[in-house]
């Protein structure tokens, strides 16, 4: 059974769960925040003062949110290695190779678990002291800027709260900037970084067990609506080694014959770099599509290509784009302070909905899941 970071994706879907939870619980306290006391006189005065209860309702959400992460990663990448492992007992049953390595009693490895873990934890530890600090910066923000709305005349201190509450709920707790400045929702940021991880223990669980049996070749399969990361990396073998590039090797036949006077066969076999150096590429990127097969010189083939007719890659980034229209405006909703502001984000919400409908109905080979357009729900 080939390996692909999709194996791991129920994993990264409980993890993420936890981190939308979180995001939820912090647009609610930070509009009870703000709605405490609203119509006093004295509200501008009395939300600056209180801003340390804010601060430590914050902080004992994200500190919660910490230790349980870690702890179901942890526990995430210890099941996914397993997954790998197991994998390529299914693929090689069958063969000799295949029944040595299910005889063998290996737990997950745990250098390899320990330090895909390590590495998510340190990923993720200043996105916690960001969470924070993005949520206490809006929080003076909006109590700043409503003043100085009724001040002047315009709109209410209410108007004026749900309506900077709802630009920083559309755009959700970014605690995070990648390198390319993009800054990511709390709840998005997480899944990718999990999924990430979690395939990584996926596939290092495959191929540490396809290692230890010496097959020491792999092919990648070919998956409709591929993105140009990965696209040169379909139907091509790679080597476990190190020898990047691509050059070609002989390799003995993975069947030999037997008897006494039988010789060895080899085969040769192109291959077109390491697994090393197609991940650095891209390939396995988080949602990646493709999957990973050990490769038995002369009788494995390569997979036959599937064109998508009519569906693109960009056709399945416009469909994730929608979804985030979707979950945008179900946290302005969350986040309404009375029944009016809730009725118009749920008018925004039923618009994309429809635009999502529309999409999907245009576009045969694309699939609606609407677990990706909750936020209370892992995606």
């Amino acid at each position: 059974m080939p390996v692909s970071p999709a194996m791991a994706e129920d994993l990264a879907h409980a993890v993420a769960k936890l981190y939308e939870d979180a995001e939820l619980a912090i647009l609610e306290k930070l509009r009870a925040a703000l709605l405490d006391g609203i119509d006093s006189p004295l509200w501008a005065e009395i939300k600056l003062r209180s801003i340390g209860d804010l601060r430590q309702a914050v902080e004992e959400v994200t500190d919660a949110l910490q230790q349980d992460a870690n702890g179901a990663v942890g526990r995430a990448l210890a099941e996914a290695y397993g997954r790998g492992r197991q994998a390529a007992v299914a693929e090689l049953g069958a063969l000799d190779i295949g029944r040595e390595l299910q005889a063998r009693r290996v737990l997950p490895n745990a250098p390899a678990v320990d330090r895909l873990a390590a590495s998510y934890a340190e990923d993720t530890r200043p996105l916690y002291v960001r969470i924070t600090r993005a949520v206490l910066d809006v929080y003076r923000s909006i109590v700043t800027r409503a003043s100085s709305s009724v001040l002047l005349g315009g709109l209410t201190r209410r108007q004026a709260s749900q309506r900077a509450l709802d630009q920083f709920a559309q755009r959700g707790v970014t605690g995070f900037v990648d390198r390319a400045g993009r800054s990511w929702e709390l709840a998005a940021y997480a899944e990718m970084a999990v999924r990430s991880v979690t395939a990584r223990a996926a596939i290092e669980g495959h191929v540490d067990a396809l290692a230890e049996i010496r097959v020491g070749l792999v092919i990648v399969s070919d998956a409709p609506l591929e993105c140009p990361l990965c696209r040169p990396w379909e139907g091509e073998i790679l080597t476990l080694g190190a020898q990047a590039g691509p050059h070609t090797i002989r390799a003995e036949h993975a069947v030999q014959p037997t008897g006494l006077l039988a010789r060895r066969r080899t085969v040769a076999v192109h291959v077109a770099g390491s697994l090393v150096e197609a991940r650095a590429a891209g390939l396995f990127h988080p949602n990646c599509r493709h999957s990973l097969a050990a490769y038995l010189p002369g009788v494995t083939t390569r997979p036959p290509h599937h064109p998508t007719p009519g569906t693109t890659y960009e056709d399945t980034q416009r469909q994730r784009e929608i979804e985030r229209h979707i979950r945008r405006w179900k946290r302005v909703q969350a986040a309404a302070m009375d029944n009016a502001a809730r009725r118009r984000a749920g008018a925004y919400v039923r618009k994309w909905q429809a635009a999502m409908r529309e999409h999907i109905d245009a576009h045969e080979h694309l699939r609606r899941k609407p677990a990706r357009e909750q936020i209370n729900a892992a995606r």
